[in-house]
């Protein structure tokens, strides 16, 4: 049995893999902002009598990061596994969206993963094993209008993850990457609504989401991933995740930077039909 921490356990992946990882035996503390609204997780929790803490923390917060994991060292002398699945996803244009929700996303999704990693590093190093697991994106690798910022984010996210990798390998402790695709989550719901925008992307990219959801891709594929990546405790850095996840890194890595703005920067038309083309998907709205 592990111990293992997951940030944004509310909903979406972070559930799913709070649950899937106790089913397995660990034991989780499951952390998020309002611990008031998860009375349905609390009651399959005691249905099922799973080994979870639900705690409350709120990444954004130094504070609150540090009064939970003190929480949880009261209760356990030691965290073996972080997962920083916490994010949080806003679409716009560059020029449209307002700097505080920039650094909204960029202060969730990646200064709230270092919160939470330097607050339990001590503790891996002093007993020599740990694994840090952060979930990323596909948009890590390929960035599309309107998800400039949250791909910035992610982006941010993967090199910092590269870079702690070589830090704390010394130490026997170990750092994944896990990069959904299109999930079926609510973050992915939100970014197949179009807002008004004098962009077209927005609107395009909503109903690339929107085509996708129609046959989803369920949570739980990455919850087993990580029960996976726990288990087998794997050196391999990055671990893509969902049916579309490699065909679209490996897609992007296939244009040249000029090719890719091209792409994007298409009139409709010639964007759907090269959409349905490699990706067999009609993403124009039926609205």
């Amino acid at each position: 049995m592990k111990t293992i921490l997951i940030t944004g356990s509310s909903k979406g992946i972070g559930l799913s893999a709070a649950i899937t990882l106790a089913r397995a035996g660990n034991k989780v503390f499951a952390s998020m902002r309002t611990p008031s609204n998860a009375s349905a997780f609390k009651s399959l929790i005691e249905t099922e009598a799973l080994p979870i803490t639900i705690i409350k923390m709120d990444v954004d917060s130094d504070a609150s990061v540090t009064e939970a994991v003190n929480q949880i060292f009261k209760e356990t002398d030691r965290v073996d596994v972080l997962i920083n699945n916490a994010g949080i996803e806003r679409h716009g244009s560059i020029e449209e969206m307002p700097i505080g929700e920039i650094q909204a996303i960029m202060n969730t999704n990646y200064l709230g993963v270092l919160r939470c990693t330097k607050a339990v590093l001590p503790n891996m190093r002093k007993n020599k094993r740990g694994l840090i697991i952060n979930v990323a994106s596909v948009a890590g690798h390929v960035a599309s209008s309107p998800l400039g910022a949250y791909a910035a984010s992610k982006f941010a996210l993967e090199a910092v993850s590269e870079a702690l990798a070589q830090e704390v390998k010394p130490f026997n402790i170990k750092v994944n990457i896990v990069e959904p695709g299109i999930i079926d989550t609510d973050m992915a719901k939100n970014i197949s609504q179009p807002g008004d925008s004098i962009y077209p992307q927005s609107f395009r990219f909503a109903g690339l989401f929107s085509a996708s959801l129609e046959t989803p891709t369920s949570p739980s594929l990455v919850a087993d991933l990580m029960l996976d990546l726990v288990n087998k405790e794997t050196d391999i850095l990055r671990h893509p995740v969902g049916p579309d996840a490699i065909p679209f890194i490996e897609w992007r890595a296939s244009m040249s930077d000029e090719e890719w703005v091209n792409w994007n920067a298409a009139n409709d038309d010639e964007w759907y039909q090269s959409v349905e083309e490699v990706f067999g998907i009609n993403a124009r709205r039926k609205n």
